[in-house]
This record gives C-alpha cells, sequence and structure tokens, in this order.
C-alpha cells in the first residue's frame, strides 16, 4: 500500500502530464483536471481493484466511469502511470488518429476506457446499468463514478438518481466534483442548484462530504466510509470539494481555465510549482 507521500508525488507528476498535454496541443480543459488529480490518485492507486489486462466486461472487478469526460487529462495520466498503456503515448493527446481524444472515446480500444463520456449528464445512467449487471450476476465489486457539479444541471442525471435509489443500487458511490465553478462562470452565476447534499438525500441516498477535497487523507478515509456504506439498499454519494486549477498558483479560484491552455511562459511557471517526481514522459 502506498505511503501519503507517495500518492502526493504521484498525484504531483500527475499534475505535469496535465499542463504539457493541454500546452504541447493549445487545447483541453487544464481546470478541473487539476483539481481532481488527488481524487484520481487515491481511487487508481489504493482504493479501486482492478486488473490492468484490460477487458470491457469488467467481471470481478470494481469499474469506474468518468461522467465529466473534458477532464480525460488527469484520467489518460492517471490510467497510463497505472499501468493500463505506455506513459509515453500521452504525448499524442488530442492529436489526429491517436487513442487519447479530448473527450474519451471507445473505438480506439484504449485500455481503462468503457464508455465514450463528451456528452454530459450520461455516465449516472450507464453505471446503472452495470451495477445493475453486476448483482445480476453475482459480482460484488463496485461501480465508481464522478460527476461535475455544473454537469448537474443536466436532467439526466436527475432521472438516474431517482431510479438508483428506487431499485437498491447498492454497489454504485458517485463522487461528485464540487468545485462551484464551470465553464462560463459560477455554478451559483450560471444555474443555481441549491444544497446538492439536501437534493440527493431527499433522492434517497446516502451521503458523505469531504470538505478537503485536494487532501489525499481526507479522500482516503471518505472513500473508505462511502465503501462501507454500499451494500445497505442505498445507493452513495461522495460530495468533493476540490479547488479547480489545484496546485497552480495562478488557474485556482477563477473558473478561466476550465477550458484554456497555458502559454510558454506560464507552462514553465505552473511546472516549477510541480517538480517531477516519477519522470516525464
Amino acid at each position: 500500500m502506498p505511503t501519503t507521500k507517495e500518492l502526493q508525488d504521484f498525484t504531483q507528476q500527475v499534475r505535469r502530464d496535465i499542463l504539457r498535454m493541454v500546452h504541447k496541443v493549445n487545447s483541453g480543459h487544464p481546470g478541473g483536471s487539476l483539481g481532481c488529480a488527488e481524487f484520481f490518485t487515491c481511487l487508481y492507486q489504493e482504493v479501486m481493484d482492478y486488473s490492468t489486462d484490460f477487458k470491457m466486461d469488467g467481471k470481478n472487478e470494481d469499474l469506474f466511469f468518468l461522467s465529466n469526460g473534458h477532464i480525460s487529462p488527469v484520467y489518460y495520466s492517471v490510467l497510463a502511470h497505472s499501468g493500463f498503456f505506455p506513459v509515453e503515448e500521452l504525448s499524442t493527446f488530442r492529436l489526429i488518429d491517436s487513442r487519447l481524444q479530448g473527450h474519451p472515446t471507445t473505438h480506439e480500444g484504449l485500455p481503462g476506457i468503457r464508455i465514450a463520456s463528451g456528452s454530459l449528464g450520461q455516465g449516472m445512467s450507464v453505471a446503472l446499468g452495470v451495477a445493475q449487471a453486476k448483482k445480476l450476476n453475482g459480482d460484488d465489486k463496485i461501480v465508481y463514478t464522478l460527476h461535475g457539479d455544473g454537469e448537474l444541471q443536466e436532467g439526466q442525471n436527475w432521472e438516474a438518481i431517482m431510479y438508483a435509489s428506487g431499485k437498491k443500487v447498492d454497489n454504485l458511490i458517485a463522487t461528485i466534483d464540487l468545485n462551484g465553478k464551470q465553464i462560463d462562470g459560477a455554478t451559483d452565476d450560471v444555474l443555481p442548484m441549491g444544497s446538492i447534499k439536501a437534493k440527493f438525500e431527499a433522492f434517497g441516498w446516502d451521503v458523505l462530504e469531504v470538505k478537503e477535497g485536494n487532501d489525499i487523507e481526507a479522500i482516503l478515509a471518505g472513500l473508505k466510509e462511502a465503501k462501507s456504506l454500499t451494500g445497505k439498499g442505498k445507493p452513495v454519494c461522495i460530495l468533493l470539494y476540490t479547488e479547480m486549477g489545484n496546485g497552480v498558483d495562478f488557474m485556482m479560484n477563477t473558473h478561466a481555465w476550465h477550458g484554456k491552455a497555458p502559454n510558454d511562459e506560464q507552462l514553465e511557471n505552473a511546472l516549477a510549482q510541480n517538480p517531477a517526481t516519477l519522470g516525464d514522459y
């Protein structure tokens, strides 16, 4: 089991990958990717039980579905460093014919990717189908998902959220990235959603909050608690309070870096704040 320091080092290298990937092609979504780097690190380096001998059916292993697919840079980096495909392939991000498209796709057969997730609001529905299939097959593994808070403005989510509790899909842990920002500004300015916690509870979910969503130990504790709640008749929701652009001072406390790549000078500044730990591709 990795130490907290090892997980922090892993996260720091993931941040470097994110920054370099979006800078190279002058496109992509660094803000949310940076904000969720610790979460992905914890999930893939310690929490989930999975095999890098990738098979689409995912039988007898925990599965993860990224619903807010625009934060693909963090997903690709963690998958590569976890052994799903060569780290060097990160250099092909968003290039023509690359397996690492701007939003995850399945037609190129990238190990670790089971659904295309460019259209927001669909990940919960897919995860529910997979979670129910696991229960029908006697597979006791868990399905994990990640969703943006702005993404919850999509109505399909709430149909799925209602279905999950109504059908007692209790092998599902859905995490909401609560950074309070989306591409056009603060979520409260674009479309206020009130209390996400109260909404999930009203829809019959068990809900827990991780207030320090960029802290390794807090995330691990939250995921451990969430796992302890599975199998008890209710789906589980983690509200993860993160900072968009975390780890790069000029990208934090603003929505401006939701979908904007750093220029050469900005990249140098950002990388200086996150020295290499595992080695660059």
